[in-house]
């Protein structure tokens, strides 16, 4: 099972938009079963998936005390990818989720407020050891500050290469527990998501494959050969 934490300290950069579309484009593609935690305890994620008719993805109740173990047994269940919200400013919470990761999405604004507070997140981040890819979030296209705000990010870590722009849709869409992929006309935003599940898809692959590669491997003893060439 893959674990993905949104996180940032900074309140209002989509963290709760982001995961919910990212868990249902995730099943859409074919990568679940999917399910989802809020360790918010706004519980924005929980009203809109309360408020959601379709089935997927999953929702499950857990906090930051018994995440491990609730991971664990997630998995048990089978479920193939796990969507973290966490809270914004709240340190002890938010390492408890990125500890258990395995890969941390942080969206960012093109805002100045956003660009600083994105140096907590990595420093965070970074210290427990956990890969980061940074999201573009709501830009503006052909702004100048969010070409800034790319040039920046870049300078942080990995920065996605799908953009997400500011579209009205997105949180239309939360109101009634869907997304812009369930609404009618919203092309482009979809296209938007399903680059960026893509993306990111990818790179949980490559990190499994990584850790894999990097995992000490078990001795394998050496069979003991007598006079006639044979194992003895």
């Amino acid at each position: 099972m893959y674990v993905i934490a949104v996180a940032s300290q900074k309140g209002g950069s989509g963290k709760t938009t982001l995961a919910g579309h990212l868990a249902v484009q995730a099943d859409r593609s074919g990568a679940g079963p999917v399910a989802l935690v809020d360790t918010d305890p706004q519980g924005s994620l929980a009203e809109w998936w309360n408020a959601r008719t379709a089935e997927t993805p999953l929702f499950a109740r857990t906090g930051a005390d018994r995440l491990t173990d609730d991971i664990a047994r997630m998995d048990s269940l089978g479920i193939k990818l796990l969507v973290i919200d966490t809270p914004p400013a709240i340190a002890a919470t938010i390492s408890e989720v990125v500890r258990a990761s395995d890969l941390v999405v942080v969206p960012a604004r093109p805002s100045p407020h956003d660009l600083r507070a994105a140096g907590a997140t990595v420093e965070l981040v970074e210290r427990l050891g956990k890969p980061l890819v940074f999201v573009v979030n709501a830009a503006t296209p052909r702004a100048r500050i969010t070409s800034e705000a790319v040039m920046a990010l870049s300078q942080h870590g990995t920065l996605a290469p799908a953009m997400i722009h500011n579209r009205t849709a997105y949180a239309a869409s939360m109101i009634d527990g869907r997304t812009v992929m369930e609404l009618q006309g919203e092309e482009r935003a979809t296209n938007e998501i399903a680059a960026l599940w893509e993306y990111l898809g990818g790179r949980l692959r490559r990190e499994f494959r990584t850790m894999l590669l990097a995992a000490p491997q078990p001795a394998v003893a050496k069979p003991v050969f007598g006079r006639a060439g044979l194992p003895s």
